[in-house]
């Protein structure tokens, strides 16, 4: 343990791509983020939409995992998930949600804080139906988050699915899937700089109204 823990003390990257300024920042925040997120693809990250995706229990234990971003709007972003699943559930009880980005390849992390929210049926109906026809059949078979005694029910769910609709381009949406919109109410950019010394700007609502401020690294 004593040569890990040395190893990982170690371990550390200059960062010196590049700088951000009060003057390189857009007036809105979805706006920046956009612009950032377009970057990112740009530079051919790989799954530059995941996201971490943080939730609080009823207890007040906080849980995090990675889902991906799949729609930009002018006051949110949106991701898609089983309503049953663990983080859906704790969404019911607190929609407070945190979201992080880490473009490593770039030197650049997006925090965000907001209000999750269903879409819409229809919304979540077209997302679905323009999926690949086996990750239709996929969030049929799971029973996400759920406790199973093995692989094989799954897998005999999903031929089962497969057998049904082998005539059929589209599934019908599951009742038990939908989109969660975040909508933003605080949104940080950070960009890495030299010696921990990183530029750091939040975006928060005053007045119904968003304002821009440089934070301490």
């Amino acid at each position: 343990m004593a040569d890990i823990n040395k190893n990982l003390a170690d371990l550390r990257e200059t960062y010196a791509l590049s700088t951000l300024s009060r003057m390189d920042l857009l007036p809105e925040p979805i706006e920046q983020f956009t612009k950032w997120f377009s970057d990112a693809r740009s530079a051919e990250i790989l799954e530059p939409n995941a996201m971490t995706l943080s939730t609080v229990s009823d207890q007040g234990i906080p849980s995090s995992r990675i889902v991906l971003l799949k729609e930009i709007e002018s006051d949110g972003i949106v991701f898609y998930t089983n309503y049953e699943s663990h983080k859906a559930k704790e969404i019911e009880h607190n929609n407070h949600v945190a979201a992080c980005f880490l473009w490593k390849e770039i030197q650049r992390q997006v925090r965000i804080e907001g209000v999750a929210t269903k879409v819409s049926k229809e919304q979540s109906e077209k997302y679905f139906q323009s999926r690949p026809k086996k990750s239709q059949i996929g969030a049929w078979a799971s029973e996400q988050s759920r406790v199973i005694e093995g692989r094989d029910a799954i897998e005999a769910k999903q031929q089962e699915l497969t057998d049904i609709y082998k005539d059929h381009d589209v599934l019908p949406l599951p009742p038990f899937w939908g989109g969660y919109k975040i909508t933003i109410t605080s949104i940080e950019f950070w960009q890495g700089r030299r010696s921990r010394l990183h530029d750091r700007f939040r975006y928060s609502q005053e007045d119904g109204k968003w304002i821009i401020q440089r934070l301490s690294s």
